[in-house]
């Protein structure tokens, strides 16, 4: 089973100690410059295949205890357009093996289940380590005011108007007593969110119900083929149609972030499960809702080693920050828009501390295919 550790401090608090740091998950993006495009070789079977209109979607799509069967195949992985960091380069042939995954990101129903099932409690609502903060801070860093270390999350605010671009703590705040019970803070609960995506999840928790759902997290790999829901390169899990026009095919940020977010997706924070269409194999929010843990470590070379025939690091390795440790989320949030964090691109690649949670990161499941 499972174990529990001391917390140590998330990147995010770092943030609201006053330290340099820029929150990863809605950065802006590095403008790449031209690269030539490869072409893509997709080897699959074909998802656009008519079926008759009474054949349930059970049979269009295998499903099983709420996991889709997605396909093996070989693709090419990495930045499509101008918009792609440079993280997201080269781009490489990828070969996936046929694996199961959660049709829907994990809802806070069924992390209650898993909460009642089991006792655990999140890295939300542990109290944060001091000894374990330090080794991840300047030496000589003062120790903060003892109710910085209470348990307790990063929670997105609204500002009451624009405001400069380079200091997220504006829209971010720790708030004690935040945690995927409470996901404004102390005062909130969750009624009427049962069928929302569970947040305020680390990387330990998304892992530990994982393993007690008998699965794992999927690989970035993994991640993207499934994200691409077997068409042919696009840009988005829904195709190449800009999303500027695709309110109604994914719950992410329309307006003037991060003062006015118009609603045009019908929400202005987290969606129920299935709210928007399925990508090509039948996966719901592949595209905004809430970011996703995925099993890798984040290493800004990753690609190189694999494109080279090395062995992808498996260590961390964010120039930024390279004290702190950091794995991969993909798909974006319902923060992201064009100007700022294209998240929802099926090639996005973001980083976040392992042990650190907020109020747009979640997570979904896979399981292997049995042989």
């Amino acid at each position: 089973m499972f174990t529990q550790t001391n917390r140590s401090i998330p990147a995010y608090l770092l943030m609201a100690l006053s330290l340099t740091y820029f929150l990863t998950s809605c950065s802006s993006e590095q403008r790449s410059s031209k690269r030539k495009e490869e072409k893509i070789t997709v080897i699959q079977t074909d998802p656009n295949k008519k079926t008759p209109e009474t054949q349930s979607k059970a049979q269009q799509w295998q499903i099983k205890d709420g996991m889709v069967r997605i396909p093996g195949g070989t693709f090419v992985m990495g930045g499509k357009t101008d918009q792609a960091s440079a993280d997201e380069f080269p781009k490489h042939q990828k070969e996936i093996q046929p694996f199961w995954m959660d049709q829907h990101e994990v809802t806070n129903r069924q992390f209650q289940e898993f909460v009642e099932a089991t006792g655990y409690v999140t890295t939300a609502e542990r109290a944060i380590d001091w000894e374990e903060i330090k080794k991840q801070l300047p030496p000589g860093t003062p120790k903060p005011a003892e109710e910085m270390l209470q348990p307790g999350s990063m929670v997105f605010f609204a500002t009451d108007g624009p405001v400069p671009m380079d200091n997220p703590s504006r829209w971010w705040k720790w708030v004690i007593g935040a945690n995927w019970k409470h996901p404004m803070g102390p005062d909130s609960d969750l009624e009427g969110k049962m069928d929302h995506p569970v947040v305020h999840v680390s990387y330990e928790d998304a892992n530990a119900y994982a393993e007690w759902a008998g699965k794992r997290l999927p690989t970035e790999a993994e991640w993207e083929w499934a994200a691409m829901g077997g068409k042919d390169d696009p840009v988005y899990p829904w195709g190449n149609e800009p999303a500027k026009n695709a309110s109604d095919k994914a719950n992410f940020w329309q307006g003037l972030f991060p003062f006015q977010d118009r609603g045009e997706d019908g929400f202005t924070g987290t969606a129920p499960l299935m709210t928007y269409p399925p990508n090509g194999y039948g996966l719901y929010d592949m595209a905004g809702n809430v970011w996703e843990w995925c099993e890798d470590w984040y290493h800004v070379q990753a690609y190189s080693y694999e494109i080279s025939g090395k062995e992808r690091p498996q260590m961390s390795l964010d120039p930024d920050e390279p004290m702190i440790p950091k794995r991969v989320v993909r798909g974006g949030s319902f923060l992201c828009n064009d100007s700022y964090c294209s998240g929802y691109r099926v090639s996005r690649r973001m980083k976040t501390s392992e042990d650190s949670g907020l109020s747009h990161t979640g997570f979904r499941c896979v399981r292997d295919v049995k042989k």
